[in-house]
């Protein structure tokens, strides 16, 4: 078969739509061209004449196939072949109108040719580029593709394309249109940078900027001006493009004069478009050109670029999508153009954004940082330090994203010689901590959110760029050697020991091969390290002489270790290390004779002069003392009383060659050897030691002027206080001699020089005050000091563990931090607390059921606790109480593993307690009350009546509301104890509440549904001074304590057969319940309390209303309360402010009741000018919005009755300029969308302020909604409001507004909707302003008749034009919304309008005007 036989069949094979099959075909067809590209060529060509009427598709395939020869074999076809390609292509391409299959393919062919026969393609392209004429598509896309494809070729011909293209600009109406010459002119403006940047292989090198400047400048104009406000996304993206590639080619006055401009409107299309890639990709262009040029305009946008820049940056960046990739990298590249004009300001700003709270602020500014230290370095250099300093904040960040960014950053700092300088070792350790991090998951658990950065992944980062920073950058090895020998030893460090081993080793290797004087440590100057390792030594041997167990032999060994003293007289650090060999051997020494002998030879020969030594000597001792404390405090008091103290040339006879002593240093080192003794001494020996032999001997020396010997006596008293400290975990120690310390301490202070503050004197008095400042008693040191559960069986030994005091005792002893207004010592009380209980039962072990009398007392302390404002003390008070409850069922008798369903659901609560629900709470705080005996409710009520004034709102109510539902609840068992519990509550906590914003608390506690509270009045006369001058709070508590008494029965009494009448705060004698009268204490109370505060106008109204009896009753209480706010608005106005303060809190009670009656009470002042005069208006509002939604209804009802009364009491905040009007109707409106609040609520507000509300955009939000009951609530609501704008203008122009949506709704799905704006468009005829549409809407639109909707709307749209022909456009703009509407008869509806107006203004006749 020869190759046309092939061709042939190929070529019919094409049309084939599977597109496995189409480019097997291409590349059969593709293999033949190349061997004989001429004749496959023409064959092709000869098929297309031949069928003109192809398929697309198939013609796609054949044109494709032609691109594909003519590129790879260009040289080898005939230039008459090339000639008829040239022609079939552009036939092709320019047939018919835009197929871009088709076209696309004829154009690409035109492209391949031009890279070697560029003015051929020119002169068929130009021939179809006329002055003039706009043309086709393709022929403007084919010059775009060309100046990409052959830039030598095309730039030349540009100039004159650009000048014949002007022109057109103008003509181009159609989006598609404008598209291509915008594309096509940012190709262009590229390919001439391109040409310019390459001047040298270009083929004339002459070309110049300017050359183009006039003709881009132009185009420029239209597009920035024109074609950039485009509502078509993707043609306003490729303007964008093409106006950032044409800004290098303006002339620099021109580009200067557009940035003002140009800037914003770049930055404002990222917010009308989301795809970015692009505008960050212009913005860049042009932020290029300015700074090239040097704007000095470009300042004034500075903000602006910044801030929207960091809203880029800061955005997620999906590695998955290019475009995200791509548009992450230009904003960056645009940091680096603005950082090389504004560096000081630039970097101020992403250090300031490093502190926002914001965790994708934070790790964009850090992904700017991290770009401007690798692309930025000279800028950079003068802002090492800065930037040094302020990486500090985000290296404390807990979220393991920005601690991935911040490697990252401290990577490129590392390559740019960041971390040599002070503070880089601060990074190193960063890096080395977390290279230890703890796995976030077990074994076989994958994180749930992909984007997590586990500690697993962070672990893996940080131990590759530790790896990275040791082999690539050189400059660190001096930086990390030896530093990381440090991280080593310290345990924390341990899950790290891999990577730094690594690391090690490969500088350890590179330092020695290429013998390097640092390879050898000089370990005098790595002081930490030396200490660990000292440490570590003496601990060896200690273990190893133990572990030889032969006294003998390690007598000898501290005999001669001793001798061997002498012998590192010139090396003081390793004869410090030998003294404390010496006195670890004598620790494990039991010959107490030797022991003695030895500390003499030690003390006599030592070099006192040295401070060193000195150090070394008193550690031996101390040492030593471990192991025999009486007889080296023997030895130290003979020792200061020997010779060695008296200032005679003969003293020093045993000394022999160092009669040059000072007395003061020998004393110095007597001093010291005491501070280490009682420091190193057994805890249970040394306590009754320190005053009588340790403390006796050293404050004789208190009044040295000697600075040695003073700084020895500071060092000593904190190394006394520290074991001191130690002790006292173990055994109760009453330290009496401490506050005198202290004051020594004070004075050594104040005996210093005033003009020096870092002295010696100074830095270890405050250690040694601070060890000296431990609290009082063991118990109270475990709780500020124990972080750990080890220490707990030091504190709660085993034998204790069965007594409830011992526990009780300990929890008690928090107190004092779980009322602290300190959030951190609250958590660590509370924490301290739920670890001890937590570590109490799991080692609980009772061998007989006794009472736990203390259970009252601990949840009475503990739960409020568990409505805190800190998340940590809520969950760690849920912790307390589940351990108190199980301890509890514990010391009753059952089993270990019992569980109980009503403890363990407080694990579920906890769960929930980062966004507590407090209904919840403090339901289930209450419901704990009840698992408490009888015979501790009275220790229960104390301590919550101490919760009502704790230094927590949240605790205060807590405890209001749990005594309010235990008391409620088991107040009947408490009856015997009223007088003593009132008597003493009253008098103790008077003083304390009448400083408190909470005396309601004090209120809600003692009004409650028992007789409890039925005292004796002789008990009140303590409550009389705050009586009158707390007159806001008792009024505002009196007052919403009366709106929760309402409709509230007594208990039944316990001790009679007859259930009390009498109401909550029933005022009544105690003579007999049965001749109880049902006067209410709350309102008697409030009644004496208007009487003292001589409001006689008040009282005088409220008797006159008959308020009193209204306030009493549930069904009235919201009229007696607004009489209440009436008569107080009229005649106590200058008290108002402080009861609205008072009151506003109560608006987010839990309980229904005392919302309603505040409620209640702000709607009615908002009913009186005098709110306005005394400028509450605005607080009364706010809480008004809020209250709108409330879950409940009778709430939400006074709320909006409150926003209505404004017309009334403050007419001018209702005027149609005022913002509050749209403010509130809308967010009523958007609340009727979600709760569907009855219509009367609404029309109750709306009717107050009639035609002064625009009603276009929320109507419109609201007919659009999916529920049924809305839109025919909000349709029926129209209708009615219109009774109230009738002949008003503005409602005429409203109605206007709306009547295409009630049109539409007609063929509302729903035929209560339908129904709904038959009635509405009834009501409202008469307010549209003409005669035939009044007519029509009430004779045809009746409820129960139908109706022909097309015969309908064809004559009312007859009218619309006749009688309305200004409101033409309006309307159509109206109905283009519901195009997109949930109902399909919606949208037909909206067809058929938009056609039958576009018909009848056809032929409608023009009025005169």
């Amino acid at each position: 078969m020869d190759v046309e036989q092939v061709t042939l069949a190929l070529l019919d094979a094409a049309t084939d739509k599977d597109s496995e099959v189409q480019e097997q075909v291409r590349k059969s067809m593709l293999t033949l061209g190349k061997q004989q590209p001429d004749r496959v060529l023409a064959m092709c060509q000869d098929y297309l004449l031949k069928h003109p009427k192809l398929v697309v598709s198939h013609r796609v395939v054949i044109l494709q196939t032609i691109e594909l020869i003519v590129g790879c074999r260009i040289e080898e076809i005939s230039y008459p072949r090339i000639k008829s390609i040239i022609s079939l292509a552009s036939d092709e391409m320019t047939r018919s109108k835009v197929i871009p299959d088709w076209q696309k393919a004829a154009s690409n062919i035109l492209v391949a040719v031009g890279n070697k026969h560029i003015n051929d393609i020119m002169e068929e392209i130009l021939s179809k580029f006329q002055p003039g004429l706009l043309p086709h598509f393709f022929v403007v896309q084919t010059l775009a593709n060309l100046s990409d494809s052959n830039v030598y070729g095309m730039v030349p011909f540009l100039n004159a394309i650009l000048g014949t293209m002007l022109p057109m600009l103008s003509m181009a109406k159609q989006d598609n249109i404008k598209w291509v010459f915008s594309s096509a002119l940012c190709h262009f403006s590229d390919s001439i940078l391109e040409y310019l940047a390459n001047l040298d292989k270009a083929p004339d090198p002459t070309v110049r900027k300017d050359t183009f400047s006039s003709e881009i400048y132009a185009a420029f104009d239209i597009l920035f001006n024109n074609w950039l406000q485009s509502r078509e996304s993707k043609l306003r993206l490729t303007v964008a493009e093409a106006v950032g590639s044409m800004c290098h080619l303006m002339a620099s006055d021109k580009l200067e004069e557009q940035i003002p401009k140009l800037i914003p409107a770049i930055l404002s299309l990222y917010k009308k478009n989301n795809e970015h890639y692009v505008i960050s990709k212009s913005l860049c262009q042009i932020l290029d050109a300015s700074v090239s040029m040097g704007s000095r305009v470009l300042e004034t946008q500075l903000d602006s670029l910044l801030f929207a820049l960091h809203q880029q940056v800061s955005a997620p960046v999906d590695y998955s999508n290019p475009p995200t990739v791509k548009n992450h990298n230009e904003v960056l590249r645009s940091f680096s153009l603005l950082a090389n004009s504004f560096p000081d300001r630039l970097v101020m700003f992403v250090l300031q954004k490093l502190e926002n709270s914001n965790e994708r602020s934070r790790m964009g500014s850090l992904a700017v940082l991290r770009h401007l230290i690798n692309s930025s370095t000279s800028t950079m250099e003068s802002k090492k330090l800065l930037i040094l300093a302020s990486i500090r904040q985000p290296m404390a960040d807990h979220g393991n994203k920005v601690k991935k960014r911040v490697v990252q950053v401290i990577s490129a700092m590392a390559h740019h010689g960041y971390l040599e300088l002070e503070g880089g070792e601060l990074l190193v350790r960063f890096i080395v901590q977390h290279c230890a991090l703890p796995d976030t998951y077990q074994r076989f658990q994958k994180p749930t959110d992909p984007e997590e950065v586990t500690n697993e992944a962070l672990r893996t980062i940080c131990d590759n760029t530790l790896h990275l920073l040791t082999t690539t950058v050189g400059r660190l090895a001096d930086v990390l050697w030896p530093k990381l020998l440090y991280y080593l030893t310290p345990s924390q460090y341990s899950n790290a020991t891999t990577p730094l081993c690594k690391s090690l080793i490969v500088l350890g290797n590179k330092k020695k091969n290429n013998q390097e004087p640092s390879f050898n440590i000089d370990f005098t100057q790595e002081v930490d390290l030396v200490k660990y390792r000292v440490y570590a030594c003496l601990q060896l041997l200690s273990k190893t002489l133990a572990t030889i167990d032969d006294d003998k032999w390690v007598c000898q060994l501290a005999v001669e270790a001793t001798t061997y003293l002498s012998t590192y007289n010139n090396a003081l650090e390793e004869k410090s290390f030998l003294y404390r060999c010496v006195g670890v051997t004598l620790q494990q020494c039991f010959n107490k004779e030797l022991a003695k002998k030895q500390l003499q030879e030690i003390l006599l020969t030592a070099r006192h002069n040295d401070a060193v030594e000195r150090e070394g000597v008193a550690m031996s001792v101390g040492l030593c003392a471990n192991s025999h404390l009486e007889g080296t405090l023997a030895k130290l008091e003979e020792f200061g009383k020997s010779d060695a103290f008296k200032k005679s040339p003969s003293i020093f006879n045993l000394l022999k060659e160092r009669n040059d002593v000072e007395v003061e240093k020998v004393k110095s080192t007597l001093i010291l050897c005491y501070g280490q003794v009682a420091l190193n001494a057994p805890p249970e020996k040394i306590l009754t030691r320190i005053d009588q032999d340790i403390l006796r001997c050293i404050s004789k020396h208190f009044n040295t002027k000697d600075l040695t010997m003073k700084l020895s006596l500071i060092q000593s008293v904190g190394l006394i206080a520290r074991a001191i400290t130690e002790c006292v975990k173990k055994q109760g120690f009453v330290f009496s001699r401490k506050q005198e310390l202290i004051t020594v301490m004070l004075d050594f202070i104040k005996a210093e020089a005033a003009d020096s503050l870092r002295t010696p004197v100074r830095h270890l008095v405050m250690t040694t005050c601070a060890n000296l400042m431990y609290p009082s008693s063991s118990i109270n040191l475990f709780i500020t000091q124990v972080h750990t559960k080890a220490w707990y069986p030091c504190v709660l030994a085993p034998e204790v563990l069965s007594f409830p005091s011992v526990l009780s005792l300990t929890v008690s002893a928090s107190g004092l931090w779980n009322l602290s207004g300190q959030d951190h010592e609250r958590e660590r009380a509370v924490t301290a607390t739920a670890h001890m209980l937590s570590y109490y039962l799991d080692n609980l072990t009772v061998k007989n059921m006794v009472s736990f009398h203390n259970l009252g007392a601990l949840l009475g302390r503990l739960t409020p606790r568990c409505s805190d404002p800190h998340p940590t003390v809520r969950t760690a008070a849920m912790d307390c109480i589940y351990s108190l409850l199980y301890i509890q069922l514990r010391y009753e008798g059952f089993a270990l593993n019992y569980k109980d369903e009503g403890v363990d659901s407080l694990l579920l609560l906890k769960d929930r307690l980062d966004k507590p629900d407090h209904t919840v709470l403090y339901k289930t705080c209450s419901d704990l009350t009840k698992r408490l005996p009888q015979q501790q409710l009275t220790t229960l009520v104390f301590m919550l009546f101490e919760g009502l004034v704790d230094s927590q709102a949240n605790c205060c109510r807590a405890s209001s509301v749990i005594l309010n539902t235990l008391l409620k609840n088991r107040g009947g068992g408490l009856q015997e104890l009223v007088h003593t519990h009132t008597h003493t509550h009253t008098h103790t906590h008077t003083y304390r509440l009448r400083h408190s914003p909470l005396l309601q608390l004090l209120i809600n506690s003692i009004i409650i549904n028992t007789h409890l509270l039925y005292w004796n009045t002789k008990h009140s006369a303590c409550l009389y001074e705050p009586a009158v001058s707390l007159f806001p709070q008792l009024f505002s508590c009196l007052t919403v304590r009366l709106g929760a008494s309402v409709g509230v029965s007594a208990p039944k009494d316990n001790n009679t057969k007859h259930t009390a009448v009498v109401h909550v705060a029933g005022w009544a004698s105690f003579v007999s319940l049965k001749l109880m009268k049902s006067k209410w204490v709350s309102a008697e109370a409030l009644r004496i309390l208007l009487a003292r505060a001589q409001l006689d106008e008040v009282m005088k109204r409220l008797d006159e209303d008959k308020a009193w009896d209204a306030m009493k009753e549930l069904n009235t209480h919201v009229t007696g309360i607004t009489l209440l706010a009436r008569a107080m608005a009229k005649h106590a106005g200058p008290r108002l402010p402080a009861i609205v303060e008072c009151l506003c809190p109560s608006l987010n009670n839990i309980y229904e009741s005392q919302r309603i009656t505040v409620t209640a009470f702000f709607s009615e002042l908002l009913n009186h000018h005098v709110v306005t005069e005394l400028m509450l208006i605005d607080v009364l509002m706010n809480n008004m919005m809020e209250r709108i939604s409330d879950p409940c209804c009778a709430v939400r009802m006074l709320a909006v009755r409150g926003l209505g009364n404004i017309a009334v009491g403050s007419p001018e905040k209702v005027q149609p300029t005022h913002t509050h009007t749209h403010t509130h109707t809308h967010k009523i409106l958007l609340y009727l969308d979600k709760k569907n609040v009855h219509l009367l609520v609404m029309e109750l507000f709306l009717k107050h302020i009639q035609t002064h509300i625009t009603l276009t955009a929320p109507f419109g939000s609201v007919l659009i909604q999916e529920n049924d009951e809305i839109r025919c609530a909000s349709i029926h609501l129209m209708g009615n409001l219109s009774k109230f704008g009738s002949g008003e203008p503005v409602f005429k122009d409203q109605i206007h507004n709306v009547l295409v949506s009630l049109l539409l709704h007609l063929v509302d799905p729903n035929p209560q909707v339908v129904k709904a704006c038959k009635y509405s468009m009834r009501v409202c005829a008469p307010v549209v302003g003409s005669e035939q549409i009044t007519a029509m809407f009430q004779n045809h639109l009746l409820d129960d008749k139908s109706l022909h909707y097309g015969e309908f709307i064809n004559d009312l749209t007859k009218y619309l034009i006749q009688d309305f022909p200004g409101m033409l456009n309006f309307y159509h703009i109206s109905v283009i919304q519901f195009f997109k509407s949930h109902w399909a008869e919606v949208r037909a509806g909206a067809a058929m309008f938009i056609g039958m107006t576009a018909t009848h203004s056809n032929f409608a006749p023009r009025r005169e005007h």
